[in-house]
């Protein structure tokens, strides 16, 4: 038993991947680990190099989709979208601010995420943002949230 043997280091290299898979949880590791596994398994029946590496390649296209189209989204709560913030899916919606714990800051809760809220255009004879008050997102200028007064009809 050579430990240099090739279908060893693949398997190192898998369970290298699995150990980074279950301290990150992004599910792509999962199916890099996968692919290393049976990359492993080409490599004990004695397939070269190049063969080894077609093999991780095939198993990389068809593992790492199902990764993220079928088992990320069932491992993740309903109704969240990770990522979606910032990219104008929240543009529009009303908002109620909210005082920052350690300093009362206002701002809008998007996701559970705290983002400063400031007013557009606001003049200096406006009255400055209340906890309450509710106010319609308008777009991120960094990470401080553009909001207009939500005027009720």
């Amino acid at each position: 038993m050579d430990i240099l043997e090739m279908h060893y280091w693949w398997i190192l290299i898998g369970l290298g991947l699995l150990l980074a898979e279950l301290m990150t949880g992004t599910v792509l590791l999962l199916a890099l680990s996968a692919a290393a596994f049976i990359t492993a398994v080409a490599a004990y029946f004695n397939i070269g190099l190049t063969g080894q590496l077609v093999t991780l390649a095939i198993c990389v296209a068809v593992f790492a989709p199902i990764a993220i189209k079928v088992i990320r989204p069932r491992l993740s709560p309903k109704g969240i979208n990770y990522g979606s913030v910032g990219s104008g899916a929240e543009n529009g919606k009303m908002f109620d601010i909210v005082a920052r714990d350690f300093d009362s800051a206002p701002g809008i809760k998007i996701h559970g995420d705290f983002f400063h809220a400031k007013l557009i255009n606001a003049l200096p004879s406006d009255p400055p943002l209340q906890p309450g008050d509710r106010v319609i997102f308008d777009h991120f200028d960094g990470t401080t949230a553009q909001v207009t007064r939500f005027k009720a009809t």
